[in-house]
């Protein structure tokens, strides 16, 4: 890996400007209640409010954007246990592509039928005995269509850092800044986009990670200076950053930019799901949650009393497991 290999700043701004109009631009929200609990003044940046209800809809439209004419009629293919694939799915509905779209068989069914609705075709594997890569790739040869990488791929990364550059603004004009800045992680595309829109807007804010027990190969790379991977067969209420390791760019850019990796419990996930819905009336799927569960449950002390700014990545849970983690059934 190179660094001429890598996305920048300026590969971030160019893509706010392709994404301009394409995407939401989401809220930052705040409420007494989660300052008082996570002792710090915490700030909300609802990606869950994105079109197809997570952050994954900027990498995906960025990437499809630069597809060139005459490949466009073949096709994409991704893989994604669904954020992505629905973010994939829509940008391939408003460019005229067709979509193909490697989901594991356990995908929360809402994922699955976001990805239907817009006219994507699904093909289900199975995490443990299968490669969902190794399927993606080579349907996409059969087909001749573009495979669409969920992190690993330059244009991705810079899309979803678009959503730092909206954050550091929206902070600007309500006057102030962000001393920290926490992110849910799985392959680190999100993680590392922001890292790249911070370094040449707020180059000060601390980067830092948050991921499931048992999943916190982000925080144990970070420790050793190499990627770490998960154990095969791990589990967590928090599918949507469920990934093997870092991927060697997204790590490329973590490695060099981030602070550090928080590590939380189902059970810490399931309570910011719940804070999320009572003091800001949002809705997070619990993976989308996992930044705010590590602010309120396991903030580092030096942290304590900064401006820490929380994104809250996707929204997309499946209604009933919703309704059993709020009552606590």
């Amino acid at each position: 890996m190179t660094s001429d290999s890598l996305p920048t700043h300026s590969d971030v701004a160019a893509a706010a400007q392709r994404l301009n109009g394409l995407v939401r631009k989401t809220p930052v929200l705040r409420h007494d209640a989660l300052d008082a609990l996570a002792g710090a003044r915490v700030f909300v940046k609802a990606e869950c409010l994105q079109e197809t209800g997570s952050f994954k809809i900027r990498g995906a439209t960025n990437r499809l954007l630069q597809i060139p004419e005459d490949r466009r009629a073949a096709g994409v293919v991704a893989f994604s246990s669904g954020n992505h694939a629905q973010g994939v799915a829509r940008a391939a509905r408003l460019l005229g592509m067709p979509a193909l779209i490697v989901m594991p068989s356990d995908a929360p069914a809402v994922k699955v039928e976001g990805v239907e609705a817009d006219g994507g075709e699904v093909h289900l594997y199975d995490r443990d005995t299968e490669n969902r890569e190794e399927i993606a790739s080579r349907i996409a040869a059969e087909r001749g269509a573009v495979l669409v990488p969920s992190f690993e791929d330059p244009h991705i990364i810079s899309g979803q850092g678009t959503a730092g550059l909206e954050f550091v603004a929206q902070m600007e004009e309500a006057g102030g800044k962000l001393d920290h800045l926490v992110t849910p992680a799985g392959g680190g595309g999100l993680a590392s986009g922001l890292a790249l829109a911070l370094e040449g807007t707020s180059p000060d804010t601390g980067i830092w990670v948050a991921e499931p027990e048992g999943h916190d190969d982000w925080t144990r790379s970070l420790k050793s200076g190499r990627i770490e991977r998960n154990a095969p067969g791990t589990r967590s209420i928090c599918d949507a950053i469920l990934t093997p390791a870092p991927g060697e760019m997204t790590f490329a850019i973590g490695h060099r930019l981030f602070s550090g990796g928080l590590v939380i419990t189902d059970a810490q996930a399931k309570e910011a799901m719940r804070v999320a819905f009572r003091y800001l009336r949002i809705v997070a799927e619990p993976g989308g949650a996992a930044a705010l569960a590590a602010v309120l449950a396991c903030l580092p002390e030096d942290m304590k009393g900064k401006a820490v700014g929380v994104v809250v990545s996707g929204g997309n849970v499946d209604a009933a497991e919703y309704a059993k983690i709020l009552t606590g059934s």
